[in-house]
């Protein structure tokens, strides 16, 4: 999957140089592929996040929605024309958007982003996956992997999913998009947040810092370490009870953070599948259970958070057990079942 998506970057760029589209940068692999504890082997998806730069002429300005829920950060991604009067592109002038009259602009140039991929000033989330899917679509006869595997196109409205077989492999891969919150980890994405979210909310996604932590724990672990295993357990256990996958990764990241990695070897496995069952009936207890990565003050250096998310507080993931009496039984209920 690193490998195609690598191939796939390289003739973005050759498209996309002298276009008025987003720049697509490197992918990142994310979620539980590249975690390392998918739940099912043999019904993986890839999910790779491909970051967004504004084309010339154009800047991108994150604004924070203030009337979506409260559990899910929204943004809209505002696009701005910038002047490009003293710009030249290999040698050519590039016209003005801000500057130059609309019909020689008609007449000479591509549209803006503004007219192509956006709703009234702001990036569109389904147009966007709409173009990807056209630029995957059209470039993958060019790729050296298009000579032994065959692709299939995926319906997604907010990503971009396709599958690769070559009669004996098959892989999953979904590309969601986004746009960088400075130089941090956090990125605004494609992913939805919740049903119907209209196509210019673009959800704040934490799945690259936690890809990171992943990554700095692995770099510690040693070689008989299962924490991997515990999750991968609790996870499989689970599948049909109502607790989400994204609560048991969240609960095994809280403990990761505070038993040292040393202590998850194989003569400990018992111990902390203790830990990890005991953490999740003391969060159904107490009705909570704290977003691993908001308002996280002990998160390793190399993760990088803008300020508003390291010091806001965090989201309460069982904000609906606290709401609803019915659920916190039933998650009791679920919880014995387990």
């Amino acid at each position: 999957t690193a490998g195609l998506m690598d191939n796939y970057t390289i003739y973005f760029g050759h498209v996309l140089s002298n276009s008025f589209y987003p720049v697509l940068q490197r992918a990142i692999g994310v979620g539980s592929a590249f975690e390392g504890w998918s739940p099912r082997e043999q019904d993986v998806v890839y999910q790779v996040l491909v970051p967004m730069t504004p084309p010339r002429g154009h800047s991108f300005h994150l604004e924070l929605d203030t009337a979506g829920q409260r559990q899910v950060r929204n943004f809209r991604v505002r696009v701005q024309q910038e002047c490009t009067c003293t710009m030249e592109q290999q040698g050519e002038k590039v016209l003005c958007f801000l500057h130059h009259p609309e019909e020689e602009l008609r007449r000479n140039q591509d549209p803006s982003l503004l007219h192509t991929l956006c709703t009234d000033s702001y990036l569109d989330v389904q147009k966007t996956a709409r173009w990807l899917y056209q630029l995957v679509r059209a470039i993958w006869p060019a790729l050296p992997q298009s000579h032994n595997w065959h692709l299939t196109l995926l319906p997604s409205r907010r990503s971009c999913q396709f599958k690769v077989t070559n009669g004996r492999e098959s892989f999953r891969i979904e590309m969601l998009f986004g746009v960088q919150r400075g130089d941090s980890d956090i990125f605004v994405s494609s992913k939805p947040g919740y049903v119907g979210t209209p196509s210019t909310l673009w959800p704040e996604s934490y799945a690259v810092a936690e890809m990171k932590f992943f990554k700095h724990i692995a770099r510690q672990a040693p070689p008989d370490s299962l924490y991997l295993r515990c999750l991968q357990f609790f996870i499989r256990l689970q599948l049909g009870i109502g607790f989400s996958t994204y609560t048991m990764k969240t609960i095994v990241m809280h403990l990761l953070n505070v038993i040292p990695v040393s202590q998850w070897r194989r003569r400990h496995f018992l111990r902390r599948m203790i830990d990890i069952s005991e953490s999740l009936c003391l969060a159904l207890e107490e009705k909570r259970l704290n977003h691993f990565i908001v308002g996280n003050q002990r998160l390793p250096e190399e993760i990088s958070l803008p300020t508003d998310v390291q010091m806001s507080e965090p989201p309460n993931l069982f904000h609906r057990l606290a709401m609803d009496p019915a659920d916190h039984s039933q998650a009791i209920g679920e919880y014995l079942d387990l």
